[in-house]
């Protein structure tokens, strides 16, 4: 599992020229999978996400999580944050989960979330969206779970 991460003061999601979600200060996640991604993975990226300290103190430290500052989360999904781009010119996607496994792990892994009592808003599963964001920062962290890398 991957979560690419951006400090926001706002984000937002159109499609078809409809905001489907919107959120003020807080977190936009963009969230790939694999198809070996477990309940285990979502647990995890969780904890990573509403505790990393991304916000800033009033020293200006970033010392501060997304509980801390009681901020919001959008969540994406982005399957195309498992391209493999080793060989050749055009990125192969075959670690990605298939749709529909990734499919339920987005939907566990955004009801882990508010269930730690962040707001949380959501992209629309494989459509073609428009993600507008303001970086706030700019602060940008790739996270990967224990598993994506073999440990």
């Amino acid at each position: 599992m991957k979560a690419l991460v951006q400090r926001v003061s706002s984000a937002s999601v159109e499609v078809g020229g409809k905001t489907e979600a919107c959120i003020g200060a807080g977190l936009l996640v963009l969230v790939g999978f694999r198809q070996e991604d477990t309940p285990r993975d979502l647990d995890w990226m969780r904890e990573k996400l509403v505790g990393l300290r991304v916000f800033p103190d009033d020293d200006g430290l970033m010392n501060l999580s997304l509980a801390d500052i009681d901020g919001e989360m959008l969540v994406v999904s982005q399957f195309t944050l498992h391209a493999n781009t080793r060989k050749g010119k055009r990125p192969s996607f075959v670690a990605a989960a298939p749709p529909v496994t990734a499919n339920m792990l987005y939907r566990v892994f955004i009801q882990k979330i508010s269930e730690a009592g962040i707001k949380v808003s959501e992209g629309v599963f494989g459509a073609a969206m428009r993600v507008s964001l303001v970086n706030d920062g700019p602060v940008t962290i790739m996270v990967d779970s224990p598993s994506e890398n073999g440990r």
